[in-house]
């Protein structure tokens, strides 16, 4: 994927409350991800939204249209430069928070299937009024940790892709996102610059967990400083009942 080195300030379009349309348009282009019109509307309605809520419940730091155009947006479809994600697919974000980087990629991608988990209520609430303004079909909401989750039967193992821009340690991510991959399904970590450190204490982890790495793509979106790294682990077992471990445990002593 070619780097992505637009301005904020390119097409005259630097704004303290519209979204920059060229910027994101150019950037996602750039990635191979032409975006239409429509979908150009549904990110700046997006975009109004999470600043209009954010100044209630302090969804993200990232505030600016033209960062939020960046930092969220291009970073949570950059993963389509690199794997096909096709109608129909199970797609579950876990941690979700704003809805990142999962309404984007449903967005770009409209008949996946979309699962949004998430611990907080307010930034649920969130992810479901904003799919319901940009008139998204096909989301669901769960509330509640991804440890007591994976052990639901209803999503445990029911994934095709199970993404996640938390800011956990790798190690901790795969224990609780790998549980609800498919077999043959994927587990991606949106990550950011010299993940290799992370990538190779995670190996463990990986491996107890049925999962296998199968590719590292690095990246920048707009300056080498915002350089950033996806980890793709693809699951070739399935996961042992004993995993993931009770609520915290996985923070607390990591598979390393």
């Amino acid at each position: 994927m070619p780097n992505v080195s637009v301005t904020a300030g390119e097409n005259g379009e630097q704004s303290n409350s519209a979204l920059p349309r060229g910027l994101l348009a150019s950037g996602a282009r750039e990635m191979g991800i032409p975006l239409s019109e429509h979908q150009l509307d549904q990110f700046e309605r997006l975009t109004s939204l999470l600043i209009e809520w954010n100044a209630r419940f302090n969804l993200t730091r990232v505030t600016e249209p033209a960062e939020i155009a960046v930092k969220h947006y291009l970073d949570s479809i950059s993963l389509l430069s690199f794997v096909k994600v096709t109608g129909g697919m199970r797609v579950m974000d876990v941690g979700s928070g704003a809805g990142l980087p999962g309404l984007p990629l449903k967005i770009v991608s409209p008949d996946i299937q979309l699962t949004v988990l998430d611990s907080v209520k307010k930034k649920l609430s969130f992810v479901e009024a904003a799919a319901q303004e940009l008139g998204m079909e096909g989301v669901r909401i769960v509330h509640a940790r991804a440890e007591d989750a994976a052990r639901d039967k209803a999503h445990r193992e029911q994934y095709d892709f199970v993404v996640s821009r938390a800011v956990a340690r790798l190690s901790v991510l795969a224990e609780l996102c790998i549980p609800f991959c498919r077999v043959g399904g994927e587990f991606v970590a949106y990550k950011g610059p010299d993940a290799g450190q992370e990538i190779e204490q995670a190996s463990k982890a990986f491996r107890v967990l049925g999962g296998e790495l199968e590719a590292v793509h690095e990246f920048t979106l707009l300056h080498a400083d915002a350089g950033r790294t996806l980890v793709l682990v693809r699951k070739a077992h399935l996961t042992n009942a004993l995993y993931p471990r009770k609520a915290g445990d996985p923070a607390r002593t990591p598979l390393e």
